[in-house]
């Protein structure tokens, strides 16, 4: 938008296909809605119950600058138990968002113009937050015949003077991809070669169906260059709880404190109280819910690769399946267009999700089996997945 008080930097419109298919939707007063990943299912009881005490009992103010420190110490328990993964309460800060926690670490990490990988295709928002931060984003295309894996000497030649750090998603969304122990110990040995650190976007480790999820600071030599941002918005349905915290060594740490402290101060402390019952609770409260969207994910695959033009590779993790429609010989926002126009059902374009993703639609299953069933029998009836183009 141009207009003499607006800052020049967003003259330009930025909006993604992303927004701009949503806006569409609003036309149909049926639509099955498979693009956000804002899940359909409620926050557990045991979260909303214990939160909702705790208020009553005070727990409405500020809370310490890198957080409570109860929920602090759950997270060294945490990473512990799960992963064997020793954290230091110095590592840790809560933070209002795996978003926000992105840019934090960003603005705390980056001079003007350095430079930083991202795993593509990527989730949206990466490329503006490190602009944001003024750097430069760097896609680092990754591609279905090669299983989404990073390709070392691609990621290799990518790297120059400014190069800072590499963005990995795993599991990811869009592609719904889980990176291999070898891929990330490549990735560790490129770190250690070029000096460089490691922002690990760990959103869906609950939702890794093949193996059990391996944190990258897991890996030997890596915890120092380490950066994990996670959220609770996906491994415990708390999307609008608004809270995560990142790990990173202790100077990172102390950086953003100094950061956050100048945009939103504290976390909230009421969704601070609801990520430590999530924690203390994890094993009653995620069975259910990650079967449930495992369940999803695999029928919703396996009536994809029942229709023509359309393929996708076996789940490996998260509630996206990233669909390859490149036989229909339609770009991914034109498929979008057709799927919405013609069946009433919303996905998100794979150019929204850099230039690598062209060729494909996300797919998030955040409905029921129910719904997804009647969203690709909708779908299957249109011409362009009817036959072979």
């Amino acid at each position: 938008m141009k207009n003499k008080f607006i800052s020049k930097r967003y003259w330009k419109d930025q909006s993604t296909p992303m927004g701009k298919v949503d806006e569409l939707a609003k036309n149909f007063d049926d639509v099955i809605n498979l693009s956000l990943g804002d899940p359909d299912l409620v926050t557990h009881d045991i979260i909303i119950d214990n939160s909702m005490h705790d208020a009553k009992l005070g727990h409405t103010k500020y809370t310490d600058f890198r957080g409570d420190p109860e929920l602090r110490k759950e997270l060294i328990s945490y990473y512990k138990e799960e992963y064997d993964l020793p954290v230091e309460d110095e590592e840790i800060f809560i933070v209002t968002s795996g978003c926000l926690g992105m840019y934090l670490a960003l603005e705390a990490i980056l001079d003007d113009g350095d430079e930083v990988i991202v795993q593509a295709p990527y989730f949206t928002p990466y490329p503006q937050q490190i602009q944001l931060a003024r750097g430069i984003p760097v896609p680092l295309d990754t591609y279905e015949d090669e299983d989404f894996q990073i390709n070392i000497e691609r990621l290799e030649s990518l790297i120059n003077e400014r190069t800072k750090a590499i963005i990995i998603n795993s599991p990811s969304n869009p592609t719904g991809n889980t990176l291999s122990v070898k891929t990330m110990e490549g990735i560790r040995d490129i770190a250690v070669k070029y000096d460089l650190l490691v922002i690990s976007d760990d959103i869906y480790t609950s939702f890794s169906y093949n193996e059990p999820f391996v944190p990258i600071a897991s890996i030997e030599g890596m915890k120092e260059r380490t950066i994990i941002i996670n959220s609770f918005s996906k491994n415990f349905t708390m999307t609008g709880w608004r809270i995560g915290n990142i790990i990173a060594p202790d100077y990172i740490i102390r950086t953003i404190q100094q950061i956050n402290e100048n945009v939103v101060f504290t976390a909230p402390s009421i969704s601070q109280r609801g990520a430590i019952y999530a924690l203390r609770y994890r094993d009653t409260i995620q069975p259910d819910m990650i079967n449930e969207y495992k369940k999803r994910a695999f029928y919703a695959a396996e009536r994809i690769n029942k229709i023509p033009n359309m393929s996708v590779l076996s789940p490996k993790g998260t509630f996206y399946l990233f669909v390859n429609i490149k036989k229909t010989g339609l770009s991914s926002i034109e498929a979008s267009d057709v799927i919405l126009e013609e069946a009433h059902v919303l996905t998100i374009p794979g150019i929204s999700f850099g230039e690598c993703g062209e060729g494909y639609i996300r797919i998030a299953c955040t409905v029921g089996v129910d719904k997804l069933k009647e969203a690709f029998d909708r779908i299957e009836k249109i011409s362009i997945f009817k036959q072979e183009v």
